[in-house]
């Protein structure tokens, strides 16, 4: 196992909280903020960063069990594990936890579609700073 790209974590998880800021901002206009406090007040965007901390401190120690040699000669590991863990483990979970709390589908797929996007950004960031 390589050593694990810590700068490349803590970038990011802060890359990835970026994403959802104009995710849930202007691209999107969902008219709710990424954390939603009481009234629909946004709430502090500490909380999305040590979330996504933790994805970025697993997707980091996952690259770095793969190896530099590895990851170099195959180049498309980078998105191909960071949107695998968004297409088969995150999305479906949150999906399916909304769908229990009666959230609208378009919704749904809004959220799922954020952890998609900013899973793949954090596995670019990984592969810049690879």
């Amino acid at each position: 196992m390589g050593p694990v790209n810590w700068l490349a974590v803590v970038l990011a998880a802060n890359i990835a909280v970026a994403v959802g800021l104009v995710w849930y901002g202007p691209l999107f206009r969902a008219g709710r903020p990424l954390l939603e406090g009481q009234g629909g007040a946004p709430r502090s965007y500490g909380l999305a960063v040590l979330v996504m901390l933790a994805c970025a401190w697993l997707m980091g120690h996952n690259f770095a069990r793969i190896g530099a040699e590895k990851l170099s000669a195959k180049p498309w590991l980078y998105w191909m594990m960071s949107g695998g863990f968004a297409l088969f483990i995150a999305a479906p979970a949150l999906f399916l936890g909304l769908a229990r709390h009666g959230v609208a589908l378009r919704e749904r797929l809004e959220d799922c579609g954020f952890w998609i996007a900013a899973f793949l950004a954090m596995g670019t960031t990984f592969w810049a700073l690879g």
